[in-house]
C-alpha cells in the first residue's frame, strides 16, 4: 500500500467528512504510483487519516474508502460494504425489488454505482480503483445479491478522466432484451443494454407521487419524458389526458409501450419532437395544461457551462409557466449538480417574471433515499425538484 502525505492544513476537508483529496493538496507520495493503487492517507505530521484509492492522472487523486486501517483488496471487504448498502435499501423499501443498491461515496464505495432491476444488476465502474478490483467486486456482488445477470454500463465519458475504456459488457449470467420493473404499483420496461444511465432512472420514484393529488381531471404535459414515467403515473392517478414530449424516437416508442402496459394508452400519448420548439408551438395553438412536468437531462455538464445552461432552464420553465392554466402546477427538476438549489430557485423567479405569472412554492424535493446524501459531501446531492402553483 502506498503512502500519501498531505500538505500542511490540507487535511481539514477530509477530517470534516469529505471523501476526496485533490492533486494540489498532496505533499509526498511513497511507493509505486499505479492507477487504482491502494493507499494510506496521512496528514503533514504523519497522522493516519484513512485508506483508499490513488489515481495519478485525475484531479481527484485520492478517494477515501475507510477511516480505519482496512484491506481494500479482499472480497470480504466488498461483501461487507455491499451488504450494508443493501440493508439500508431493504429498510426503506422492504417490498421493492428495483432500486439503486450502491451510490458511490454515499455507500463508502467510491466510483461504483449498482442499480438493481428486479433480478438483474446494472453497474457502472467510474474509478481506476474499482476497475482494478473488478473481479473482487463481481464475486462480492454475486454473493450478496445472487442476481440472474450482471451488466456493466461503462459507456460513460467520466471514465476517460480515470484513463478507462468506455464499453458495455455482460459480466455474469444472461441479460434479457427488456426487464419489467415495478414502481409505485406500475409496470415499466427497461432496456439494460441501451437505456439511459444504467438502463433507466430510479431517482424520481418518490417525486412521481407528487402527481397523485394534483393531476386528477387535468390535462398534463410531460416534457423530456424519456420512458414516460411521469405521464404514465399521471394517467394512473386520474389525469384527463397526458402528453409526453421527447426528441428520441426510441424513448417515445418505449414510453408508448409503458402506457399500454399499464392500461392508460387511451389518455396518455407521446410525441417525438424538440421540446423547446414544441412548447412554443403549443402556446401559439392556444393550448393550456393543468399540470406540467419539466424533467430535462443535465443541461450543466461543468461549471463552465452554467451560464448557457441557465438560459436553457429559463427558457423551458418560462414557456411552461405561460402554458399553465390559473391554479395549475409546475413540477420542475434539475439533475445537474452544478446548478445549485438556490441558483435554480433564482432562475425560477426570473422565469415567472418573464412569463408574467405569480407563483407560489408548494414543495421542494430531492432524489429518492436509495440515492443517499452524505451531509459532509455536497456532491452526493444533485437532484432538485420544485412544485410551483400559478396563482395569478
Amino acid at each position: 500500500m502506498i503512502k500519501i502525505r498531505l500538505k500542511k492544513n490540507e487535511d481539514r476537508r477530509i477530517r470534516s467528512g469529505h471523501p476526496w483529496v485533490f492533486s494540489n493538496e498532496i505533499e509526498l507520495i511513497e511507493g509505486a504510483r499505479d492507477a487504482g493503487s491502494a493507499a494510506g492517507l496521512f496528514d503533514a505530521g504523519g497522522g493516519f487519516l484513512g485508506c483508499g484509492y490513488y489515481t495519478p492522472h485525475s484531479l481527484i487523486s485520492f478517494r477515501l474508502l475507510s477511516r480505519k486501517q482496512e484491506d481494500p483488496d479482499s472480497a470480504r471487504f466488498y461483501e461487507e460494504r455491499l451488504a450494508a448498502a443493501l440493508a439500508h435499501r431493504r429498510a426503506i423499501y422492504p417490498e421493492m425489488n428495483t432500486f439503486r443498491a450502491v451510490y458511490g461515496e454515499s455507500d463508502f464505495l467510491p466510483g461504483l454505482v449498482v442499480d438493481k432491476y428486479e433480478e438483474y444488476l446494472s453497474i457502472q465502474i467510474l474509478s481506476a480503483g474499482m476497475e482494478l478490483r473488478r473481479d473482487l467486486l463481481l464475486e462480492a456482488l454475486q454473493r450478496v445479491f445472487a442476481p440472474k445477470g450482471i451488466i456493466a454500463r461503462n459507456d460513460v465519458a467520466v471514465r476517460a478522466l480515470e484513463g478507462l475504456e468506455q464499453k458495455v459488457e455482460v459480466l455474469a449470467g444472461d441479460i434479457p432484451e427488456q426487464v419489467e420493473i415495478r414502481e409505485n404499483g406500475l409496470r415499466f420496461l427497461i432496456n439494460l443494454r441501451e437505456g439511459q444511465k444504467t438502463g433507466g432512472f430510479l431517482d424520481q420514484k418518490q417525486n412521481h407521487l407528487l402527481l397523485r393529488d394534483i393531476c386528477r381531471g387535468r390535462a398534463v404535459l410531460d416534457c423530456f419524458c424519456y420512458a414516460g414515467s411521469w405521464a404514465v403515473h399521471a394517467g394512473h392517478f386520474g389525469a384527463a389526458s397526458a402528453l409526453g414530449l421527447d426528441i428520441s424516437a426510441r424513448a417515445v416508442e418505449q414510453a408508448s409501450q409503458n402506457a399500454a402496459l399499464n392500461g392508460v394508452e387511451d389518455r396518455v400519448r407521446f410525441e417525438e419532437c424538440d421540446v423547446f420548439d414544441r412548447l412554443r408551438s403549443l402556446k401559439h395553438e392556444g393550448k393550456g395544461f393543468g399540470v406540467i412536468v419539466m424533467d430535462p437531462p443535465a443541461f450543466v455538464k461543468s461549471r463552465k457551462s452554467i451560464a448557457e445552461a441557465t438560459k436553457g432552464y429559463l427558457t423551458v420553465n418560462r414557456r411552461a409557466l405561460e402554458l399553465l392554466e390559473p391554479g395549475g402546477y409546475l413540477i420542475t427538476c434539475s439533475c445537474s449538480f452544478h446548478m445549485g438549489r438556490e441558483a435554480f430557485r433564482e432562475m425560477l423567479i426570473n422565469a415567472a417574471r418573464l412569463a408574467r405569472r405569480e407563483v407560489r412554492l408548494v414543495a421542494t424535493c430531492s432524489q429518492a433515499p436509495d440515492h443517499p446524501v452524505l451531509l459532509s459531501f455536497p456532491e452526493s446531492e444533485y437532484l432538485k425538484c420544485f412544485v410551483l402553483q400559478v396563482v395569478g
